[in-house]
């Protein structure tokens, strides 16, 4: 396919779209700021202040490309895509757990050379599209429950090696994701329950069987014991918020972040915000991400094409989710799980998938293509029989075929 057929001119004139990139750029632009100031003690150890913020303005380049990419891409192109993405990063995830690189406990990267990657992040954008290509094409299939596991169950398993990295946070972040698009989809009260059910059972299970995970949990349980060892990033994480007031101590001025705080400039940024900017700084974050989340609901709320509103809900769902855990982890309120403040944490492989799904969201809100209602259905049999003999399939016409009904002349 040749790239002038499989991209398209830049869209423009949409004012909620506008809106949607004024908002990420406004949340970048925090980020950088924070980075800066959050990664100063730990980048001195290297010897410049300023090496890590470095790292991270390269990223955030890289990540503009991917997002300019993806606002010119043709949507219909990328969603023929789905499988072949799926297939490279399942086995970018089996690459991991044979050869990943272990930090602070998670086997999650990739290096080559000064370069880390992290495919699990990738993987969230790869299951959006995957999950909406599929429906596209089988939605008559996925009310049945067993075509319906059948479907998942490629998300199901980059999950599953996803847990083996030790990472709940991104598992969860992707199980919720391809969730929310099936209940948009219309997944029957019945499938959300045994869906929600089966989460639940399976997240209690791996938290209780795994050592890493479990002292998570219990770090959030019992916030008050075990201050010198699992309790103690939490406790300083408060101490942080707490020292800052209402106006904070001033852009620089963290004590936290000088050997006290464990990753000031990753998982536990919105602890720096607080303390350096205050009551006010952290309320005007989470409002840019309450921003965010209406926008993207607007945008979802006014698309034509069913397919291409299941990406919109998925993306909004995913920075929102996201951003909401991790401000609860950091105030003790969710177990602290690796999940990255979106736009705002130091993180390269997190920041480029984000500014590549904003880009993703912005080219939605210009498409006016109109789809047929998509909605999961029954209407192929199962595929085990049970209890008897299996139906015989309905047939369907291709909706590119039209028969013509004889009309009476007046």
């Amino acid at each position: 396919m040749q790239l002038r057929g499989f991209f398209q001119p830049l869209p423009r004139g949409n004012a909620t779209a506008l809106r949607l990139l004024l908002i990420t750029i406004a949340l970048v632009a925090v980020g950088t700021f924070m980075v800066a100031s959050a990664s100063e003690g730990q980048a001195a150890l290297n010897g410049s202040a300023f090496s890590i913020m470095k790292n991270d303005v390269l990223w955030l380049v890289l990540g503009f490309f991917a997002m300019f990419a993806m606002m010119h891409i043709r949507l219909q192109n990328l969603l023929r895509m789905a499988f072949f993405l799926l297939l490279v990063s399942l086995a970018s995830l089996v690459l991991v757990a044979l050869a990943g690189t272990s930090v602070s406990g998670g086997k999650r990267w990739l290096s080559f050379g000064s370069l880390n990657i992290q495919p699990s992040e990738f993987f969230k954008m790869v299951a959006l599209i995957y999950v909406a290509a599929v429906v596209s094409r089988y939605y008559r299939r996925l009310g049945s429950g067993q075509h319906l596991i059948l479907w998942m169950s490629p998300i199901a398993i980059g999950v599953g090696f996803i847990l083996l990295e030790h990472d709940l946070g991104t598992a969860s972040i992707v199980g919720a994701i391809a969730f929310v698009m099936l209940f948009q989809a219309g997944m029957s009260w019945f499938q959300v329950a045994i869906t929600t059910g089966t989460a639940i059972t399976g997240g209690l299970l791996y938290s209780v069987s795994s050592t890493y995970a479990w002292a998570r949990v219990a770090a959030v349980l019992h916030q008050g014991s075990d201050l010198s060892t699992s309790g103690y990033q939490l406790l300083q994480s408060k101490i942080g918020l707490g020292a800052g007031g209402i106006a904070g101590l001033g852009y620089g001025h963290s004590r936290e972040k000088w050997g006290l705080l464990p990753n000031p400039h990753t998982d536990f940024i919105f602890s720096i915000i607080g303390e350096e900017l205050g009551y006010i700084g952290t309320v005007a974050v989470i409002a840019l991400f309450v921003w965010f989340m209406f926008t993207g609901i607007k945008i979802a709320r006014n698309c034509t094409n069913d397919v291409y509103r299941l990406l919109a809900v998925g993306i909004t769902a995913w920075i929102t989710i996201e951003a909401a855990i991790n401000i609860a982890s950091v105030v003790g309120l969710w177990a602290v799980t690796g999940v990255p403040l979106p736009f705002v944490s130091y993180g390269g492989s997190a920041l480029m998938t984000e500014l590549a799904a904003v880009g993703l969201l912005y080219n939605i809100a210009h498409d006016t293509s109109r789809s047929p209602r998509i909605e999961l259905r029954t209407d192929e049999p199962p595929l085990i029989a049970v209890g008897g003999r299996r139906p015989a399939p309905v047939r369907h016409h291709s909706p590119a075929v039209h028969h013509r009904v004889p009309q009476r002349r007046p």
